[in-house]
């Protein structure tokens, strides 16, 4: 088994572990007897349980950054890919919390933590919403005076709102409809998108 298959495989067994046990209640010899893999070899990979908590935070977001760049690539106008992009990352990231059960207190306790790992996310991130934006741009849909710190600024608005929207704050209330009536306002109002785009 190469050294990025056996990592790989070590970030898996411990996401799985996480979920059903909790990070506090999972030890580093629990990952190394679920993975068939001794603890010399986790140790080669990973200095602490930490690191592999990180490693799991990681490997979600790579997932994530994959679904967003899948959207971003689609043959659809760029105002129904800016709309989409925002919905699949937050509903990506609400996923992924609750999918991973017991993760889903770390992800909230240890948000500082998280937000090392997310640093590549973020570039990557704001790269995908600066190309929509430029493509918009482009194609007269959007008026925008600067692409790159609009790309920023829709970055931290989405990422303003992930934890409140995860724990069921935004817009609960509303049919899907509705909510993305008002999310599209917004945006489409600070893009300024052109009339013959409406």
């Amino acid at each position: 088994m190469t050294v990025s298959k056996t990592r790989a495989k070590l970030v898996d067994v411990a996401r799985q572990l996480f979920a059903k046990m909790g990070v506090e209640n999972t030890t580093m010899n629990d990952i190394a007897i679920a993975s068939k893999k001794g603890r010399r070899t986790l140790y080669t990979y990973f200095k602490s349980k930490e690191d592999i908590y990180l490693a799991v935070v990681e490997s979600e977001l790579e997932i994530l950054s994959d679904m967003m760049k899948q959207v971003a690539e689609k043959h659809v106008s760029p105002d129904e890919k800016i709309i989409e992009m925002i919905y699949t990352r937050l509903e990506a990231v609400k996923e992924v919390v609750y999918r991973n059960g017991t993760l889903r207190a770390n992800f909230f306790r240890d948000i500082w933590k998280v937000e090392k790992v997310r640093k590549r996310f973020d570039a990557k991130e704001i790269q995908l919403f600066r190309a929509v934006l430029q493509e918009g741009k482009d194609k007269g849909v959007f008026v925008i005076d600067s692409v790159e710190m609009t790309a920023i600024v829709i970055h931290y608005c989405v990422k303003g709102i992930e934890v409140p929207y995860i724990r069921g704050n935004v817009g609960s209330n509303l049919d899907v409809i509705t909510r993305k009536k008002y999310v599209a306002n917004i945006v489409f109002g600070a893009l300024r998108r052109t009339d013959s785009n409406k």
